[in-house]
């Protein structure tokens, strides 16, 4: 039997901390009984900088059963760093980790299946949804067009996979060796190599409170995968500029001819379009390649992704 950790990143999770606690607290229970984990398995939480009552709450849950674990970062880091967090301290105590986000949106029914996986002999497992009917068009068109402009651009990205997952001890420490500030789990994980394989799986409705991803924060973090990923969209605009330059050069042959056969050519909209089109472009170029040049500012500096506040776990005072 092998000692399980389910990390579970929280910010602002009050309405559903309690509910959350008895279903993950039921489900550790039910693979104990199957002599699937070790009586001394646990439930980490790790709370992401909150705002209400999610760290006291925590902290009463691990009052009134050790089962229960947290940590509390000093601020708001986002949540690919909270989960690194937890993935982080997992990797010294537990044999396997699994993460799964706070909503339960993503059936942990599926777990049991995920460490059936892990026996057979897999260091990696994949939460990945069956279907997205219960989505809305756009929610769905967007989701599946992101996953393949991402394996369009080269990240090796499983499809239609967030960060619900199972990784072995050796996969999270392989995990840690990766040092770069801007996370995007998604696409680091492939990256480690090791076998694995995927568990589908039906994605519920959210059962209370509301969604820590609206549009905007949904659209930086897909903006972020993108650049952490791949340069490949700095090569699109080297392309493009290349493919304008030779337009432009065609063109300018064309007016010349016009000019010296006696024709005139009138256009100003045409010219005023051009220099708006190409003046946009531009910018987008620019904004492209400051993304690039502001994430190697960032990694120089060398800052901590998260630092703990407090903690909450047994094991560190053995």
């Amino acid at each position: 039997m092998k000692k399980l950790y389910l990390v579970v990143p929280c910010y602002n999770e009050e309405e559903v901390l309690m509910e959350t606690s008895k279903r993950l607290q039921n489900k550790v229970f039910e693979l104990i009984e199957k002599s699937k984990i070790t009586k001394d398995s646990k439930i980490l939480f790790v709370d992401d900088g909150s705002k209400d009552r999610t760290w006291e709450l925590i902290s009463f849950l691990h009052k009134k059963d050790t089962i229960f674990s947290g940590l509390k970062l000093s601020h708001n880091k986002g949540h690919q760093n909270a989960l690194l967090a937890g993935l982080t301290k997992a990797a010294v105590y537990a044999d396997i980790a699994i993460s799964l986000d706070a909503d339960l949106q993503d059936d942990i029914n599926a777990i049991d299946a995920m460490i059936e996986k892990y026996y057979e002999g897999n260091d990696i497992v994949y939460g990945v949804r069956s279907s997205r009917e219960k989505d809305t068009f756009f929610k769905k068109f967007t989701a599946e067009t992101y996953y393949k402009m991402l394996k369009h651009l080269g990240a090796d990205i499983i499809y239609n996979h967030a960060d619900y997952r199972l990784m072995s001890n050796r996969a999270l420490k392989g995990l840690l060796q990766f040092k770069e500030v801007n996370l995007f789990l998604r696409g680091i994980v492939p990256m480690i190599g090791y076998q694995n394989d995927i568990v589908t799986y039906e994605r519920q409705e959210r059962f209370a409170g509301k969604s820590k991803y609206p549009l905007k924060k949904m659209i930086s973090f897909a903006f972020e995968g993108v650049t952490s990923m791949s340069i490949k969209p700095v090569r699109l605009i080297f392309n493009f500029g290349m493919g304008i330059c030779g337009i432009g050069i065609i063109a300018l042959l064309y007016f010349l001819i016009q000019y010296l056969s006696g024709r005139t050519v009138s256009g100003w909209t045409s010219l005023i379009m051009s220099i708006w089109v190409l003046g946009g472009m531009q910018l987008i170029a620019i904004g492209v390649i400051g993304e690039y040049i502001g994430k190697v500012y960032l990694e120089t500096k060398e800052r901590p992704k998260f630092i703990i506040e407090s903690t909450l776990l047994n094991e560190e005072m053995k």
